[in-house]
C-alpha cells in the first residue's frame, strides 16, 4: 500500500503531466490561428477561449484583424472569456469596424471583461444600425454595471426594434433604482412590450421597497 508521501508525489507528477499537455495543446492551437484553413483558424480561436488560455491573448488580439469575420468575431469573444484586460483597447477599436459581426463580438468580449474604460465607447454604439449589435451592447453595459449607462439604456426603450426594447427593460431591471423604475413606467402604454413592462415594474417595486 502506498504511503501518503508516495501518493502526493504521484499526484503531483500527474498534475505536472496534465499541465504540460495543456500547454502543448494551447501552443498547437495558437499555431493554427495562422493556418491557411479558415475552419482551423476560427475553431482554434474558439477553443482557446474555452480553455481560458492566457498565453493566447496576444495571438488572439492579432486574430481580430483576420480577413474573415468568422475568425475575428470569435477571437473577440474568446478574449472576453480569457478575461485579460490587455484586450480592452483592441476590442474597443473593433467597435468601429464596418463588419457588424466584429462589432457584436467586440461588445460581447468587452462585457465579459468588465473594464469600465469600455463604457463610453459602448454607449456610442447604442445607435448602431444593426439590431443584434445594439442588443449585444446593452447586455455588455449591464455586465459592466456602470451607472453612466442607465440613461442611454433608458433611451433604447423607444428603439424601433421590439427585441432591443425588451433587452433594455431587462438591463434596467438589472440596474435597479428609482430612475429605472420611473422610466419603465413611462412606457407602460407601449403595446410591443406591455407584458414585459408590467413584469419589470413588479420586480423593481419589490426590490426598491426592500432596499
Amino acid at each position: 500500500m502506498q504511503n501518503v508521501a508516495e501518493m502526493s508525489l504521484e499526484n503531483s507528477s500527474s498534475d505536472i503531466g496534465i499541465e504540460k499537455k495543456r500547454k502543448e495543446i494551447i501552443q498547437k492551437l495558437i499555431s493554427y490561428l495562422k493556418s491557411d484553413e479558415l475552419t482551423f483558424r476560427w475553431k482554434s480561436a474558439e477553443m482557446l477561449g474555452d480553455m481560458h488560455a492566457a498565453e493566447a491573448v496576444e495571438p488572439l488580439i492579432e486574430a481580430l484583424s483576420d480577413e474573415y469575420v468568422d475568425v475575428s468575431w470569435i477571437a473577440a469573444k474568446s478574449l472576453g472569456k480569457i478575461g485579460d484586460k490587455r484586450a480592452t483597447l483592441p476590442l474597443i477599436r473593433c467597435l468601429g469596424s464596418d463588419k457588424q459581426w466584429l462589432r457584436k463580438g467586440a461588445a460581447i468580449g468587452l462585457g465579459m471583461l468588465g473594464d469600465k474604460r469600455a463604457v463610453k465607447p459602448l454607449i456610442m454604439l447604442l445607435e448602431d444600425k444593426k439590431e443584434k449589435v445594439r442588443i449585444a451592447v446593452i447586455k455588455a453595459l449591464e455586465e459592466i454595471g456602470d451607472e453612466r449607462a442607465v440613461l442611454p439604456v433608458i433611451k433604447r426603450l423607444t428603439d424601433k426594434s421590439k427585441k432591443v426594447k425588451i433587452e433594455a427593460v431587462n438591463t434596467l431591471i438589472g440596474f435597479g433604482g428609482e430612475e429605472a423604475l420611473n422610466a419603465i413606467k413611462e412606457h407602460a402604454g407601449d403595446p410591443d412590450i406591455k407584458n414585459k413592462i408590467e413584469e419589470a415594474i413588479k420586480i423593481l417595486e419589490k426590490v426598491n421597497s426592500n432596499s
